[in-house]
């Protein structure tokens, strides 16, 4: 007999999912599948956050967050980024160069 574990699944993974089966306007059962559960345990979950239980990690619990940056903090950002590509181009020409220096080597 093969024996078999639990699985767990964690709050976000449950979210998502019930998440998932609400938006994408398919079937439990397609969902369910192609998340490798049982159709069940997806209306379990939806139940469970509906009923106000979601865990307290939840978005919902959570309050919200401005997430737009002040002016001269993306001017930063943007300067920080220009100095990061000119730098990647640097370091690309000169690798440009040593393959070229490499293949023309006599072996």
């Amino acid at each position: 007999m093969a024996s078999t574990t639990k699985r767990r699944f964690t709050d976000e993974f449950k979210r998502e999912a019930v998440a998932l089966w609400e938006t994408s306007g398919r079937m439990q059962t397609e969902v369910a599948a192609e998340l490798g559960i049982m159709p069940t345990m997806l209306r379990r979950w939806q139940r469970k956050q509906q009923e106000g239980i979601a865990p307290p990690t939840s978005p919902a619990a959570k309050p919200p967050v401005s997430t737009m940056a002040s002016p001269a903090d993306q001017a930063s950002e943007i300067a920080r980024l220009r100095r990061d590509l000119e730098r990647a181009r640097m370091e690309r020409d000169i690798l440009k160069k040593a393959v070229g220096i490499f293949a023309e080597m006599p072996r």
